[in-house]
């Protein structure tokens, strides 16, 4: 049976591939991604994250913190398991498809949740005090905030298309038992 197609899902997918690929891109190519670098043309827009997140400052790459680093490469794993997801549902139908999409999510979801943790329990370390706080609220508190709700919701819907598939194949085997044997196992 072909994986169910959610649109909203794939959608999902499909806008934010792009955009975690670029941000990803600019933290595992510093320092030539960074002012100066000879790739900044291609991530001129960072111009405002390295003013409000000390993490992908000029600073914070000096600094060596990790953190970016690491889930740049979290994001790429991300990405390819949502692109997977897409392909498994769209372009050749597998019965993988809810596991993949389910996957990257969760990765997603867990990452964001540590990177707001981190920042709340060192006590906002890694924003900058020149950040006003519009900028953020516009560029760190509601992306995450959609990351959160959307990759929370994606869980919980190909969460339940999972369970139901596998108490799905439970009821199966279940129908299929050879008559002769009876439920607690003994021959007749």
């Amino acid at each position: 049976m072909p994986p169910k197609r959610y649109i909203w899902i794939s959608l999902w997918f499909l806008i934010t591939a792009p955009i975690i690929l670029w941000d990803a891109g600019y933290v595992l190519m510093r320092p030539r991604s960074m002012e100066g670098g000879d790739l900044r043309w291609f991530w001129r827009g960072f111009d405002r994250y390295e003013r409000i997140d000390k993490v992908y400052s000029v600073k914070g790459y000096h600094e060596k913190a990790g953190f970016a680093p690491a889930a740049a490469v979290s994001n790429l794993i991300e990405t390819s398991l949502n692109l997977a997801y897409l392909f498994t549902v769209h372009i050749a139908p597998k019965d993988i498809a809810p596991l993949l999409g389910f996957a990257g999510a969760s990765l997603t979801l867990c990452k964001t949740t540590i990177w707001v943790l981190q920042e709340y329990f060192c006590g906002a370390c890694s924003r900058s005090d020149m950040s006003e706080y519009s900028e953020i609220v516009k560029f760190w508190i509601f992306p995450n905030i959609m990351w959160f709700t959307f990759c929370s919701l994606i869980v919980l819907r190909l969460g339940g298309d999972i369970s139901a598939s596998l108490s799905r194949s439970a009821s199966e085997k279940t129908q299929l038992q050879p008559q002769h044997v009876k439920k607690n196992g003994k021959h007749v």
